[in-house]
C-alpha cells in the first residue's frame, strides 16, 4: 500500500495547539507485510541520513499502534519512505510520519477502514504526537480546529474542518537550520497578561471568519500574542524576517514551533518573487497551494 500525507502548518499566529492548514507538499510511503520477522526499511529526500531504520523509526511506531488498535501485529514489515517535508522546520514532518503509519496500518489490514474511522485515527495520532493540531489537517486536509477535552473520564482529542477560501496560498520561507519542538515549548511562559489573552482570543476567532470569507481580514488575524516573541532567541533570523513582512502588511506567522515563516496571500507570481527577495538568500522560498485533503491512498 503506498500513501501520500501533506505537510501542516500549526498555530497559523494565535492559534497555539489548536489551529492547523494542510500544504500542498506531500511525504510517501509504501508498505508491505512479510512472513519473515525483519523490519526493512529504506528513506530517501528529507532525513534520509538520520531517520531510524528500526522499531523506532516513526512511521513504523505508528504503524504498530495502529495495528494494535486492529486486534493484531504482522512479523514483519517493509517500508519505503519518499520524503519531500523538512525535518525540524515546523511542517509538520512527525505528523506526516504518524498519520502515514496509521493510515497505512489501516489500509494493510482487511476491513480497516470500517475497523478505524478519521475520529480514531486522530485519538491516536495525538496520543503519538500529544497535540492534535498538525495531526488534524493531516488527516483532514484543509484548515481544522482542534481540541481536547474528558469525555467518561478518557481525554479526547476531536477536530472539525474548515473550508479554506479559494483565493488562499501559501509561502513558506524555510532556513537552513532546524529548532526541536521540546526546545521551543520550554521557552514559553507560565503565565501571559490578561490583556494579550484578549488580544490573542479575538484574533484567533478572527482567523477562523478570515481564512473561510475574509482573506483581507488575515494580517491582523495571524497577529499573535501568545508564543512567537517567547521564542525569538531560538530563530532570529526568522523572527526578524517575520517582523519585516508584517510591518510591511503581510500575514506572515511562525509555522508551528519554526523555524519556518509561513504567509498566506491572495497573490500571484508577483508577489511571491517581491517577498522571496525581501527575505534574502538565508531562507529557501516556495510558493505552495494548500491541500484541500489530507492523508491519502495513492493508486499503482
Amino acid at each position: 500500500m503506498q500513501v501520500q500525507v501533506p505537510a501542516t502548518s500549526a498555530n497559523l499566529g494565535p492559534g497555539f495547539d489548536s489551529l492547523g492548514l494542510a500544504l500542498g507538499m506531500h511525504d510517501r510511503y509504501i508498505a508491505q507485510i512479510l512472513d519473515e520477522k525483519i523490519i526493512d526499511i529504506d528513506v530517501t529526500g528529507e532525513g534520509a541520513d538520520s531517520v531510524p531504520r528500526n522499531d523506532k523509526n516513526l512511521v513504523i511506531k505508528s504503524m504498530h499502534k495502529g495495528f494494535e488498535f486492529l486486534g493484531g501485529q504482522p512479523r514483519g514489515i517493509a517500508l519505503r519512505a519518499l520524503n519531500v517535508i523538512p525535518h525540524g522546520r515546523g511542517l509538520g514532518s512527525s505528523a506526516s510520519a504518524i498519520v502515514g503509519g496509521l493510515s497505512l496500518a489501516r489500509a494493510l489490514v482487511l476491513g480497516g477502514n470500517e475497523r478505524m474511522s478519521n475520529d480514531d485515527m486522530l485519538n491516536l495520532a495525538n496520543e503519538l504526537e500529544g497535540h492534535p493540531d498538525n495531526v488534524a489537517a493531516a488527516i483532514y486536509g484543509g484548515a481544522t480546529v482542534a481540541w481536547q477535552e474528558i469525555q467518561h473520564g478518557h481525554n479526547v482529542a476531536l477536530s472539525v474542518q474548515l473550508e479554506v477560501d479559494p483565493r488562499i496560498g501559501a509561502i513558506a520561507f524555510v532556513p537552513a537550520t532546524s529548532v526541536a519542538t521540546s526546545k521551543a515549548r520550554k521557552m514559553l511562559p507560565e503565565l501571559i497578561t490578561h490583556a494579550d489573552a484578549v488580544k490573542n482570543s479575538a484574533n484567533t476567532a478572527l482567523l477562523v471568519h478570515a481564512l473561510q470569507f475574509r482573506p483581507d481580514l488575515l494580517h491582523t488575524a495571524t497577529e499573535d500574542f501568545l508564543h512567537q516573541s517567547y521564542r525569538a532567541d531560538a530563530m532570529p533570523g526568522s523572527f526578524a524576517l517575520l517582523q519585516k513582512l508584517r510591518k510591511a502588511g503581510v500575514a506572515a506567522f511562525i509555522s508551528g514551533a519554526g523555524p519556518t515563516v509561513l504567509v498566506l496571500h491572495t497573490g500571484g507570481a508577483t508577489e511571491v518573487d517581491e517577498l522571496a527577495r525581501a527575505a534574502g538568500d538565508k531562507f529557501i522560498t516556495s510558493a505552495l497551494s494548500l491541500s484541500r485533503t489530507g492523508a491519502s491512498l495513492v493508486a499503482g
